[in-house]
């Protein structure tokens, strides 16, 4: 099947002068195909190329109700789109209805939406799984023709995008004969996600546009070198605002919402010229972000300091520039936030990077090799989550009765679902009815019923409204609004995290939307605050996403260690390198680096496992246990993404045994029994799965400790009655998959296979000085603190040799 474009459509591109572009007229060729993955440059029309057919195919007018469903991984690009979309429409005076339904669409559009579908519907999965729960969805989605998820490999990572799979084996029975778009710029195995996207065992075809030219990037130079250790960039703000002077909009990313905050304070002081900047990211209120991003659209804007809420396809206005903040962890990511500057086809992208701290110096310098490869990186294969199966599970029943075996069959054609087992599923399914055998007794678990015809149900319909306000996989640290108190007309500027809150007290300043504001109480569960002149806030503590250095990544980092110069790396980076390689050694793929040494009356131990931030932490917990059962006296470890620093009062005389796979395998078994890991990792689950409902009708949304009080006993009752309850086995999946990445311990030791390099030095070497650093980074209050920082820093630098390349 192959779409012809009517005149109005063509008319509207030969007016601008422009033409299709070859991956455009390719999709229109192919409009038939069942499953197409079109992989384009940022900026290359990817958008358009997907909604090209459609347009086609409505442009006679005699299409009635929803024809295409656009899937957007952010709310904000959902109405991007609109606005792009709609606008060209208009003026080819084509008959077609657009909308979006999101979080932020009102009740009655959403009623409306339902009753009379647009012809294009843009959304997100969590609105697509509430509109699937719905009794008229066969109504609803009866005529759709094509669906079309953008910046898929965003969503084929996490749990948002399995549910958003599910929801699509629903849609594909619901209407026959669906095809499914997919679209990305940024694809490291496009057949993986491929298979991901198409409906299994169907086939998906790949569509790979020119990539365009490479992108202009290089590493900001600055005056002053990184610290040694930290996060924040500060000493680069001059060098960031000389280049925000000689652009016209430039977007600061930052790879966490505090440090962002922080930055855009710092950065604001330095601001003499009181050049127009903006900060924008997930925390913040909506109605702040809506005007960040109208100045934005209309070139109001120098510069804007941003997190991930600007990462996707959005199309904000003339960026002309991006800057990186902090090594990116993922190069991936890194080639996303790129694409956001020059955003036209065939105009490279420019971008400078800033390292954080000294090691990120060699980290940023192998992110670009990495770019300027076009090597990506990024893991997607898994199995299916469960707590995410048990809730589409109630999700279908609440949009009326099934058979178990329609719903096997159509959860086994969502590709991360394919191989999943008949006895797993009907767990699932018995978890979902009763709560499983520990809760079956208890009334508030029994949910589904069995019918005499054999479908199941629904026990109480009145359910279904219970299941549909608790939609959705993110469980993010719990939430407070931030207003100002109600005198000054209740302004909303945000959220903070209910742990920070509840530390505050009354006078306590801290940092929110770049504002300084002054703690003045609690009411009704919302933080009330007053405007302040001071200038030494606290820094608001959103837990958001740490990202942990990918497994490419760090890979890249280690063969450039066996080089034996880097010509490319600034002088005090490459010096620093040069001592630790006369006085020590670096750290090698194969080989597992542990240096120890004697420093301030303690014993030190350093493991250089490369592993990623969450996993190094994880090695310390476990390392810690195998030295007290050794004797040896641990106090305490601070970890990275690239080594693990253990303090403690002996002396390690062999590091073999602690690093075993064996031994930590099992120190792994006992230390997840009884940890609250494992209770942070359940209460997500719990609260995935439908077990803990956070929200109910008319009642106000459970706090973060009321929920964590539910679930801690819940895990403890199960723990102690039903051991082999389906929620602690979904717990400890997740639990091992992601707080503690023992899988990427268990890569680590299969990569050095027991080849251990023990270093036993007679004081700190210059790679580990910069950990001793690290510990003191995060108490910080005040100048004084500081000054004494800054002096431990220097001392360190001395002791380990460094003192001759510390500036």
């Amino acid at each position: 099947m192959t779409c012809t474009l009517a005149p109005e459509i063509t008319g509207w591109f030969d007016a601008r002068g422009w033409s299709i572009h070859p991956h455009q007229r390719a999709m229109l060729d192919r409009a038939g195909t069942a499953c197409q993955l079109l992989i384009a440059p940022t900026g290359g029309g990817k958008t358009m190329a997907g909604f090209l057919p459609t347009l086609a195919e409505l442009a006679d007018g005699r299409h009635s109700g929803l024809h295409t469903l656009y899937i957007s991984p952010l709310k904000a690009l959902a109405a991007d789109i609109k606005r792009n979309l709609t606008g060209p429409i208009t003026e080819m005076g084509l008959p077609i209805r657009v909308e979006d339904r999101t979080g932020d669409t009102s009740a009655h559009a959403k009623r409306r939406q339902r009753a009379d579908p647009p012809h294009i519907l843009l959304t997100t999965p969590e609105s697509l799984a509430l509109l699937v729960s719905y009794e008229d969805a066969p109504r609803i989605f009866a005529g759709l023709q094509r669906v079309i998820v953008d910046e898929i490999h965003a969503l084929a990572e996490s749990k948002r995008g399995d549910q958003l799979m599910l929801a699509l084996s629903r849609l594909s029975t619901l209407a026959p004969g669906l095809r499914r778009v997919g679209l990305s710029a940024t694809v490291e195995d496009p057949p993986a996600i491929a298979r991901i996207l198409a409906r299994h065992p169907d086939p998906c075809e790949i569509l790979l546009a020119d990539p365009g030219p490479d992108p202009d990037i290089a590493m900001l130079h600055t005056e002053a070198p990184p610290p040694w250790a930290g996060g924040g960039g500060k000493y680069a703000i001059p060098a960031v605002l000389d280049e925000i002077r000689k652009h016209r909009t430039t977007l600061i990313f930052h790879n966490t919402r505090a440090q962002a905050e922080l930055f855009f304070h710092n950065l604001w002081l330095a601001n003499d010229e009181q050049l127009p900047i903006g900060i924008h990211h997930g925390a913040l209120a909506r109605e702040q972000r809506e005007r960040v991003e109208q100045a934005m659209v209309e070139g109001r804007l120098r510069a804007i300091v941003c997190t991930g809420s600007l990462d996707l396809g959005i199309d904000w206005g003339d960026v002309d520039l991006v800057i990186q903040i902090g090594a990116p962890k993922n190069v991936k990511r890194l080639v996303q936030r790129i694409g956001r500057a020059n955003h036209r086809y065939n105009a490279p992208s420019k971008a400078l990077i800033v390292p954080a701290n000294r090691f990120e110096v060699i980290e940023c310098t192998a992110a670009l090799d990495a770019v300027r490869a076009h090597t990506l990186d990024g893991d997607i294969a898994h199995d299916g989550p469960l707590d995410v199966l048990c809730q589409h599970i109630l999700i279908r029943a609440s949009a009326g009765p099934f058979h178990a075996d329609d719903l096997f069959a159509e959860i086994r054609s969502a590709g991360a679902y394919a191989t999943l087992p008949r006895e797993m599923f009907d767990r699932c399914l018995d978890f979902a009815a009763t709560g499983g055998y520990a809760l079956r007794a208890y009334d508030q678990w029994q949910r589904l019923v069995q019918r005499p015809d054999g479908q199941w149900q629904l026990r109480d319909p009145r359910r279904a409204a219970r299941i549909r306000m608790n939609i959705g996989t993110i469980v993010d640290a719990d939430k407070m609004q931030v207003r100002y108190q109600k005198r000054r007309g209740g302004a909303p500027l945000g959220e903070v995290e209910e742990y920070f809150a509840s530390m505050l007290r009354k006078g306590d300043t801290f940092l929110i939307g770049g504002q300084i504001v002054r703690y003045e109480g609690l009411r009704e569960m919302v933080v009330e605050v007053s405007r302040t002149t001071t200038q030494k806030p606290k820094i608001a503590t959103f837990m958001g996403t740490k990202f942990a250095t990918s497994t490419q990544l760090s890979d890249r980092i280690l063969a450039m260690f066996r080089a034996g110069d880097w010509p490319d790396l600034p002088a005090h980076t490459r010096d620093w390198l040069h001592l630790q390689r006369k006085l020590s050694r670096l750290p090698e793929r194969d080989r597992l680096l542990i240096e120890s040494f004697p420093h301030d009356g303690r014993e030190h131990v350093v493991a250089y496992g490369f592993a990623g931030r969450n996993a190094q932490q994880t090695l310390g917990l476990l390392i810690t246990k195998r030295m007290e059962d050794m004797g040896l006296n641990p106090m305490g470890f601070v970890a990275t993404d690239y080594a693990t620093l253990i303090w403690g009062l002996d002396p390690l005389e062999d590091p073999a045994p602690l690093f075993s796979r064996h031994n930590l395998v099992e120190t792994m078994e006992a230390w997840l029994a009884d940890n609250a890991v494992m209770k942070r990792t359940f209460k997500a689950s719990a609260l995935i799965a439908g077990l803990i409902e956070r929200n109910q009708p008319g009642a106000a949304r459970k706090t973060g400790r009321q929920a964590t009080f539910s679930t801690d006993i819940l895990f403890d009752t199960l723990r102690k009655y039903d051991p082999d309850h389906l929620m602690l086995a979904i717990t400890r999946t997740e639990a091992m998959r992601g707080l503690v990445d023992f899988g990427r311990i268990e890569d680590m030791l299969a990569r050095i296979d027991d080849r251990i390099d023990h270093m036993r030095l007679a004081r700190v070497s210059p790679l580990a000085a910069p950990l001793f650093l690290e510990p003191g980074r995060v108490p910080i209050a005040g100048a004084a603190d500081q000054r004494l920082l800054e002096q431990e820093a220097a001392r360190l630098m001395a002791t380990a040799g460094l003192v001759e390349i510390s500036a």
